[in-house]
């Protein structure tokens, strides 16, 4: 098994000074758990979240899109169980009274080896007891018992704050899916099975000991749920565990730093639940989940809205409640997965280092940067850039010399950096620089364009 050799500090310190991610509230000193995207990782969320759209709605013609609201009717979250059983198990320092999860700490402490979803509460502070688990802030070791915490996020509706109605930001987003199951049933007149899937926000009021991206309080959710006959629901569930393994291996990441983790307990309703695993700088830890949710979603929703949830099989007018199989990745979490992977230093022959990116074409933020090779140069070098920039995403640069200019779009990931020279003005050729080979090639300006498509 190849281990990761990045650490996260390289990642974190990389996403800082080169624009990918930035520290929530930063002029405020920050708040905790809290990320901002910047100018170069907006462009690498945005192409992933493309690319899963492409994959499992475009390219399907039996999954219809979404975008539901993040505030919804607190009824909601009653039928979903939310209300009276989510919970995560908390921890509190006596020393620095901060709070962690403990599971967090158990998963850290062993690098993904332990599954401490298996875990009892009991189960839990004896290994933190065994293993002297000290706590990531102070360093000390002495810790609460554990006790269940709520991590939903709630506000509250009413122009008074005495009788106003409370309200929960969304702790997921399947439940947008699952309100929705009969108005996109009627209006896209889908039958069974069928999908419906949506990109969005979700809100955990996490306390963790850091980890960058991968947990966080704000995160975003791609996910579908899948509604089909219970007859039929355990291929559609080996289907998608297949589709989600071949989705993250063509956006770049190792076979051999990935792996599927069946759970070790089910929720009561669940008759098979999955994770891919990828093996962050932190460990095994869980990218993506694919779960068989059984009829449980629509059946507590029919029970609670008084609402039929029922499907009629328009062949032989057999009346059921759909089975749902469900897949869901953190678009955060594969962000930072792809980050960890592309991360590279190389050895040059001249004795450098130099940290490079390597992103696939089609993922990375921008596909060509345009460098004039002197500031003299810059009205054609932005000719170019407004013609290119019709076909895919640019960037632009002419400061300091083209090889700190090459550097710079090594360490975010750009495929190719197109030269503008004196031959441009002469002869209408660019030099090309390939960004994992540094090799060079001339061609014509008016082949830049398809020469780059090829290639992403």
């Amino acid at each position: 098994m190849e281990e990761k050799k990045v650490s996260m500090d390289k990642i974190v310190n990389l996403c800082k000074s080169r624009g990918f991610v930035f520290p929530g509230s930063e002029i405020y000193d920050g708040f905790a758990n809290t990320w901002d995207f910047g100018p170069i990782g907006v462009e690498l969320k945005n192409n992933i979240k493309r690319a899963w759209w492409k994959e499992f709605v475009q390219k399907d013609k039996d999954t219809f899109g979404v975008d539901a609201a993040i505030l919804m009717n607190p009824k909601v979250w009653e039928a979903s169980g939310h209300v009276a059983s989510f919970g995560d198990p908390k921890m509190d320092c006596k020393i620095c009274k901060q709070r962690f999860r403990a599971d967090t700490l158990v998963e850290a402490h062993s690098k993904g080896s332990v599954s401490a979803e298996a875990m009892t509460n009991e189960e839990l502070e004896a290994y933190i007891s065994e293993h002297n688990i000290k706590c990531p802030h102070c360093g000390g070791f002495s810790w609460t018992p554990i006790r269940k915490f709520n991590p939903m996020f709630i506000t509250s509706r009413g122009t008074l704050e005495e009788g106003a109605d409370k309200v929960y930001l969304r702790p997921e987003t399947c439940q947008g899916e699952y309100v929705n199951f009969l108005n996109v049933q009627r209006t896209t007149r889908a039958k069974v099975p069928f999908a419906i899937a949506q990109i969005g926000k979700s809100f955990r009021n996490e306390i963790t000991p850091g980890n960058f991206l991968f947990r966080t309080i704000e995160f975003e959710q791609m996910e579908l749920q899948k509604f089909c006959a219970d007859k039929d629901s355990m291929a559609f569930y080996e289907d998608y565990k297949k589709r989600a393994m071949a989705f993250v291996e063509g956006l770049g990441l190792k076979p051999e730093h990935l792996r599927f983790h069946d759970h070790d307990k089910l929720a009561h309703y669940a008759k098979a639940a999955c994770d891919i695993q990828y093996l962050f700088p932190i460990g095994w830890q869980e990218l993506n989940g694919i779960h068989h949710r059984g009829t449980w979603d629509l059946s507590r929703h029919q029970e609670f809205s008084g609402k039929s949830m029922q499907y009629t099989d328009p062949f032989t007018n057999e009346k059921f409640i759909p089975t749902v199989i469900e897949y869901s990745i953190g678009a955060d979490r594969l962000t930072l997965a792809l980050l960890c992977e592309a991360y590279d230093e190389e050895k040059l022959d001249n004795g450098e280092t130099r940290v490079v990116m390597h992103f696939k074409p089609e993922i990375a933020p921008y596909k060509v940067a345009v460098l004039p090779l002197q500031k003299n140069l810059n009205e054609k070098a932005l000719e170019v850039l407004d013609k290119l920039s019709d076909y895919f995403p640019c960037t632009y640069d002419e400061a300091g010399s083209i090889g700190k200019r090459y550097r710079r779009q090594d360490e975010i990931g750009t495929p190719f950096c197109v030269t503008i020279d004196f031959d441009t003005l002469e002869k209408n050729t660019v030099t090309i620089r390939d960004r994992d080979t540094m090799q060079q090639i001339t061609i014509d300006v008016k082949d830049v364009a398809k020469y780059v498509l090829e290639r992403i």
